[in-house]
């Protein structure tokens, strides 16, 4: 079964609770989401494998740990997912970004795919998936099935918030995929929206409504 780890730093708890604010507007929305992602970051890669090497500094040769040689690579779920990726970028430079293009079809809250681009190297990558809200999982399972499908082994699934049927979807269909989130919501209501949540996220990021 796969882990759910809930980050419960008070930064992030600050940040988000400032994110859930009807009032807050879209520019603040984008840089607190930004800086969220980074502070997540933090957790999603902690056991990143370390090498041993040998450094100069200016006073004299030591041995010295840096992160191993082991690929990564972002993949937001468009079009929320993207306010996540500046902020890992920030703490990983040298990872690849791809993109994986889903929308909600407003009757049946199924997702529909729409644009599929990715680095040509992706199954040797450690691939973070990120989307702010994990509400009824169907844009999450359809997003790491189709990374499995390109022979990705070793994804983990970053969200802001989540909701308890979202989070045991992703844990019933992909069991070997970790999950990391700022806060466990309420749960969902009529219309398939996070509870209490923050509204729809996209649109907050991108000020569309």
């Amino acid at each position: 079964m796969s882990q759910l780890h809930v980050i419960n730093h008070p930064m992030i708890q600050h940040k988000l609770t400032i994110m859930r604010k009807k009032e807050t507007g879209s520019k603040d929305f984008r840089e607190l989401l930004k800086e969220i992602a980074l502070l997540m970051g933090y957790e999603v890669t902690r056991d990143l494998p370390l090498d041993t090497v040998e450094i100069e500094t200016p006073i004299c040769r030591t041995q010295a740990k840096q992160v191993k040689g082991r690929k990564m690579a972002i993949v937001p779920i468009l079009r929320a997912g993207m306010g996540m990726v500046e902020g890992l970028q920030t703490l990983v430079p040298v990872a690849k970004v791809g993109h994986i293009g889903l929308y909600r079809n407003e009757e049946t809250h199924e997702p529909v795919v729409y644009y599929c681009k990715l680095p040509e190297d992706i199954q040797d990558r450690l691939v973070i998936v990120t989307d702010p809200m994990l509400a009824t999982g169907g844009s999450a399972c359809d997003a790491l099935q189709m990374l499995k499908e390109r022979g990705c082994t070793n994804i983990r699934l970053m969200c802001l918030v989540g909701a308890p049927e979202g989070i045991e979807r992703v844990q019933r269909e992909h069991p070997d995929v970790d999950i990391y989130l700022a806060a466990v919501d309420e749960c969902l209501n009529e219309n398939a929206y996070i509870v209490p949540g923050l509204g729809d996220a996209g649109d907050r990021i991108f000020g569309t409504k």
